[in-house]
């Protein structure tokens, strides 16, 4: 099997598991349980689409131990809520993060056991259906709400992320600033480093560590370590070693629910139609959301409704780039693309919230937003692009794609990725004119997610 294809298996948090059913010796691992859901019972579904396939990846922090009168207290409630469409055809992944307090219009959810079921039309956050009438309930939500078929629900808790992190050796990434999180049980030092299982569980968990405190931005770290996850699953050390294997497989099921209708042997058959699927064509993006009230968040429209209806006719999924020709030989070596560019965004301006704003327009003009901050080494008041030594064209590249442009300096400490520090000139990111940026720019027109937040799972993160 290629990397593309245990990647693309892991980005379903099931599939994965599945994919060596074939092996007698990694089938105990597959023990995976199922709850009952009655699609029958949602009315008028979606139509689905040949070839695509819609799963509702959901993680929920069933808290243990100390924590344990938490879930006791108010229910079980996904913390993370995915739609991951797998699009055979045309061999890619989009993976579509919902905020858990997104506000959104309920169907009817009949009380089920313990669940109380709720009235429809009821406003609530989108994260309670599960409290309402368990994953039945919050499947019946999400395809109300986007429109999109389901065609099964994968269900996994924290404590197999950790024991996921944990089995393949802990998870590389790049923490900008020293982070504490209490709440969390979060203490990380900053810098490049290898987190184990109960590091990477805090992190994934902590919002007040994040630029501003919300899950929006929780959402962005999440999206970086699962990317972080599918790197180490493809390298050579994890798919190499059996014990290895066979400890992440198990780790993958012990911590996993599934709709009882999502049988081993279809699980072994999407694995196998998406062995072709390498990382940089599995993308995640983030629902567009505004405020709801100081909270909480709602859709935004146009803009959610034009991503879940691509997402629905099977049209998510990104066009595949073209390999470029030979550069001729007169062609300026200065000349970088922006898809050739990693960019780390830094707020001097003053308006908080501002680099959230910025990563998803430079993402959709082609460049890869490494991360944002606020200014700890460098905080001119004049918008500039830092760069290491020798990497003046790509600096050159991000000044260009700015409104009013930037000063470029050198910064000797740099290295894999220029700096953009927004000072108080900050005029904004020039849509047109750059690769892929703008109705003229020719790659976002036809890319249903260009402008979206959001990374891809070849992205890696580094201090640079």
């Amino acid at each position: 099997m290629s990397p593309g294809q245990w990647a693309a298996c892991g980005l379903t948090g099931v599939v994965i598991a599945a994919s060596l059913v074939g092996y007698a010796g990694y089938r105990d691992a597959l023990a995976v349980q199922t709850e009952d859901i009655n699609t029958d019972a949602w009315g008028d579904r979606p139509a689905q689409v040949d070839g695509i396939h819609n799963i509702l990846l959901l993680a929920t922090d069933e808290r243990a131990g100390e924590d344990a009168e938490y879930s006791v207290a108010n229910g079980i409630r996904p913390d993370v809520l995915v739609l991951v469409n797998i699009d055979v055809d045309k061999g890619g992944v989009t993976m579509v993060n919902m905020p858990r307090d997104l506000m959104v219009t309920m169907p009817g959810c009949d009380p089920v056991e313990d669940k109380p079921g709720i009235t429809a039309g009821t406003v609530d956050q989108l994260n309670h259906a599960m409290f309402y009438g368990g994953m039945d309930c919050q499947g019946k939500t999400i395809e109300n709400i986007t429109g999109v078929h389901l065609e099964h629900m994968v269900l996994v808790d924290f404590a197999g992320f950790q024991a996921i992190v944990d089995s393949i050796g802990g998870i590389d990434m790049c923490i900008p600033e020293p982070l504490q999180d209490p709440k969390a049980k979060l203490d990380l030092p900053a810098g490049e480093q290898t987190l184990d299982g109960t590091q990477a569980l805090a992190l994934a968990r902590s919002r007040d560590t994040t630029e501003n405190g919300s899950d929006l931005d929780r959402i962005k770290r999440q999206q970086q370590m699962i990317g972080a996850i599918l790197r180490k699953v493809t390298t050579g050390e994890v798919m190499t070693s059996p014990a290895t294997l066979y400890d992440f497989f198990g780790s993958v099921t012990d911590s996993m629910t599934t709709d009882s209708e999502f049988s081993v042997d279809e699980m072994a058959e999407l694995a196998i139609a998406m062995r072709g699927v390498d990382l940089g064509r599995m993308n995640m993006v983030t629902v567009p959301v505004e405020d709801y009230n100081d909270a909480k968040v709602q859709l935004m429209e146009p803009q959610a409704s034009e991503l879940f209806a691509a997402v629905a006719a099977g049209e998510a999924t990104r066009p595949e780039e073209e390999k470029p020709e030979e550069a001729a030989e007169e062609a300026p070596e200065e000349s970088v693309s922006p898809s050739d560019v990693s960019v780390y965004i830094v707020n001097n301006q003053g308006t908080q919230g501002l680099a959230g704003q910025v990563e998803p327009l430079l993402t959709g003009l082609g460049f890869t937003v490494t991360g944002s901050g606020n200014p700890t080494t460098r905080a001119p008041q004049q918008t500039t692009v830092y760069h290491a030594p020798g990497e003046q064209a790509q600096a050159q590249a991000v000044a260009d794609a700015l409104v009013s442009g930037a000063q470029i300096e050198e910064a000797a400490d740099l290295s894999g990725s220029v700096e953009l520090v927004m000072g108080t000139d900050w005029q904004g990111v020039a849509l047109e004119g750059a690769e892929g940026g703008g109705e003229s720019g020719g790659e976002s027109a036809d890319d249903p997610l260009a402008g979206l937040s959001g990374t891809s799972a070849d992205q890696s993160v580094d201090c640079g």
